[in-house]
């Protein structure tokens, strides 16, 4: 399953990528180099593809009062519950909880911002390539959709909840139609608002924001778009680029840093990341090491603060619209005009 981390007191916790695969047990999320600067990682699971995000007319009429669908959000919320109640037996602060997540898992840190249950659970979020500052879909849509997708593996629109049930979750895994595609939905009670319509409204959770993405993938006008939006009253936000390319990717990465490729660099993880290990140089683990360092200020920067300092001395300044963001380069950070960078490869503005 994909992991979902949360963190606490100084602590991080971690969303993994995809809405159809990983897990919290990839090498990336080690959180050794965490550990070592006071900050505890918590690595989660959360529910994936059709199990993430399922609605289906016959689950909804057994349990009209229960929230339907966003399961892998209701996980998440349950995760940040379980933090506040037992991170102390672990030495962590319930007060001083980041979350963060990459990917999916970055969606799903986002919509958690607008989530009334997840209030008061986290005092900053990390989002790292996955912003989805997406509308909802319409309960009747991905009602329909669930329906079509059940009927590739025989199962008829008229199938009650019980023989839902009774299909096992290796058979959704292994449907194309099931696996992938489905997101998140309305419910009056459990998800009564969009992400972008809460932040457009200035309804979210108003904690430190960092977004960002990578220079070989798409969605940094997304992430700047959050960034403007979180940013623009009260707690700051903080935009980022991701552009270093490890020696070893050059001939395959020739656009640049790809999706994921910033996660062993974030976690200073790279020997126990699958992407890194002995084929990282010394200008990777440097910069390893200055990364990782800034994603800790962040997560151990004093309440109203409106910067934070990491990497030898480099000022992290908050984004604002017309501003700039932190380029993370191979030889460090620096501070660049956020309107001047493309969307991703190939892209102008």
């Amino acid at each position: 399953m994909a992991g979902v981390g949360v963190c606490r007191g100084p602590s991080i916790c971690l969303v993994a990528e995809a809405f159809f695969l990983g897990a919290g047990s990839l090498g990336s999320y080690d959180g050794t180099a965490n550990a070592r600067q006071g900050v505890i990682t918590v690595s989660v699971n959360y529910r994936l593809g059709a199990l993430a995000n399922f609605v289906h007319p016959a689950l909804a009429a057994q349990h009209p009062d229960e929230p339907q669908g966003n399961y892998a959000l209701q996980d998440s919320v349950a995760a940040l519950e379980w933090v506040k109640e037992n991170i102390a037996a672990f030495g962590g602060d319930a007060s001083r909880v980041t979350v963060a997540g990459q990917s999916a898992g970055g969606g799903i840190v986002t919509n958690l911002l607008a989530l009334p249950s997840a209030k008061g659970l986290f005092d900053k979020a990390i989002v790292e390539s996955g912003s989805l500052l997406l509308p909802d879909r319409p309960r009747e849509k991905a009602e329909e959709m669930a329906v079509d997708a059940l009927a590739g593996i025989g199962i008829g629109a008229d199938a009650t909840a019980d023989e839902l049930r009774s299909v096992s979750a290796q058979t959704f895994a292994a449907s194309n139609d099931l696996r992938a595609g489905f997101f998140f939905t309305p419910d009056a009670k459990f998800k009564p608002k969009a992400a972008i319509d809460a932040l457009r409204a200035g309804e979210e959770t108003d904690v430190p924001l960092l977004v960002g993405t990578n220079r070989g993938e798409g969605g940094f006008g997304a992430a700047r778009s959050f960034a403007t939006l979180a940013g623009d009253e009260g707690a700051p936000s903080f935009l980022y680029r991701f552009d270093h390319t490890p020696a070893f990717r050059a001939q395959e990465w020739t656009n640049g840093p790809v999706h994921s490729a910033e996660l062993m660099f974030a976690f200073d993880s790279i020997d126990q990341s699958s992407w890194g290990g002995e084929r990282a140089d010394a200008a990777d683990r440097e910069l390893a090491k200055k990364v990782n360092g800034c994603w800790v200020a962040f997560i151990k920067m004093p309440a109203g603060a409106q910067s934070f300092e990491c990497a030898d001395g480099f000022v992290w300044e908050p984004y604002e619209k017309g501003g700039q963001a932190a380029l993370i380069e191979t030889d460090g950070l620096r501070m660049a005009p956020a309107d001047a960078l493309p969307d991703g490869p190939g892209k102008t503005e």
